[in-house]
């Protein structure tokens, strides 16, 4: 379906506070993930194949590498002569003000002011998946929804403004909690696996699992950021979707997909641990394409030495030593002798002969030198920053 009536907005810098490590240098919509990808592009994926093909991305801070990984938009199909991809930089919005959403999207307003779509799709950049956006559209408009509220039921991750909803039979919203728990009754569920049924009250709520996906009316939306502003009201989930239960149809929808939370630097590490699976990989992929920035690069090298086993490796590394549960990024260089398990080696590194790496995560241009070893576990996972020296 083409959704040329709806009109996207990422916010690449939302939730930079929970993984430090990694966004102290750039924007969490542009942290490296599955060995050739970022992670605005599972957002800017979904809806390039939901249909949509205007495409705002409100941008805070350490953008510049996001702006080079993305350019002009043409490996998502958004380099056009007509709408496409628009870089929305900021304008004096402080990290407390982007966080709330209601200052970053005035300052955008013009341009939603001057959109002709007349609906808008937002998304934050941390949880990975392919969610049909194009079925959540069609949902909001079959209901007549002023806003819809994407959730994921499941364990809650523990940062400021999450959302517990209680919705009706019909799945209308009757009630937020934002950093509480479940009002009324729960439904709750492990993961994509296993469903536990609790006694009900009043309808079925369910934890939002910090998906941080919205749909609403764009005349809605320009009229409740325009009164929230002005009375100085900052935080669309507190100032606006909890007061406003009352008075608006406000809907909640289930993802469907299966989709992964990145709330922290050790769900990042599990994130890419799950990708070893190939059940993952397929819900993750086997959907419909997850584009990116394209690189040439030489295949992948294996030396004489060479043993891996249940690894994902990108074009352009050399293996020499043994690589084990592993996700390798492009130009990286294991030596003969090195021992690399259960790691995460971002773009460039070197693991010198003889070194041993467990648990893992090595930023940019990392180099282990000779003999080294380092280990973490997990649950709590070593992270090496870009450029370091080891």
């Amino acid at each position: 379906m083409r959704n040329n009536n709806v009109l996207g907005l990422i916010f690449p810098n939302m939730h930079d506070k929970e993984l430090r490590d990694l966004t102290g240098i750039r924007a969490l919509g542009s942290v490296p993930f599955g060995g050739r990808y970022r992670l605005i592009d599972f957002v800017l994926s979904n809806m390039v194949n939901a249909g949509i093909t205007k495409v705002g991305i409100i941008t805070k801070s350490h953008y510049q590498s996001l702006m080079d990984h993305i350019g002009s938009g043409k490996s998502w199909d958004l380099s056009r002569k007509n709408e496409g991809l628009f870089f929305l930089p900021p304008l004096g919005v402080d990290d407390e003000q982007y966080n709330g959403r209601v200052a970053s999207l005035m300052d955008v307003r013009p341009f939603l002011f001057n959109s002709r779509e007349e609906y808008v799709v937002m998304s934050d950049c941390h949880v990975v998946g392919s969610i049909d956006y194009d079925e959540l559209v069609e949902e909001h408009v079959k209901r007549g929804a002023d806003i819809t509220v994407c959730y994921r039921e499941g364990t809650s991750p523990q940062w400021q403004d999450n959302m517990c909803l209680k919705m009706d039979k019909n799945g209308r919203i009757t009630d937020i909690v934002v950093d509480g728990g479940a009002p009324g009754g729960t439904m709750w569920s492990d993961g994509a696996t296993r469903r536990h049924d609790v006694k009900k009250s009043g309808g079925a709520a369910c934890r939002a699992n910090g998906i941080g996906l919205y749909i609403a009316g764009k005349e809605i939306l320009l009229r409740l950021i325009e009164d929230a502003y002005s009375r100085g009201q900052m935080q669309f989930e507190r100032d606006i979707l909890m007061k406003q239960t009352k008075n608006l149809r406000m809907f909640g929808a289930p993802v469907k997909a299966m989709t992964m939370v990145i709330a922290d630097l050790p769900s990042y590490f599990d994130a890419h641990q799950q990708l070893l699976q190939k059940p993952v990989r397929d819900a993750l992929f086997g959907v419909w394409p997850v584009y990116t920035k394209v690189r040439d690069c030489a295949p992948a090298m294996y030396g004489l030495q060479a043993e891996v086993g249940n690894s994902l490796l990108a074009d352009g590394v050399r293996i020499d030593g043994r690589v084990q549960n592993s996700i390798v990024f492009r130009d990286v260089q294991v030596e003969e002798g090195a021992v690399v398990e259960n790691c995460i080696l971002m773009q460039g590194t070197v693991v010198s002969r003889h070194a041993r790496m467990s648990a893992v995560i090595a930023d940019k241009n990392v180099v282990i030198r000779e003999g080294r070893t380092l280990a973490g576990c997990d649950t709590y996972p070593v992270f090496i920053g870009k450029d370091s020296v080891v």
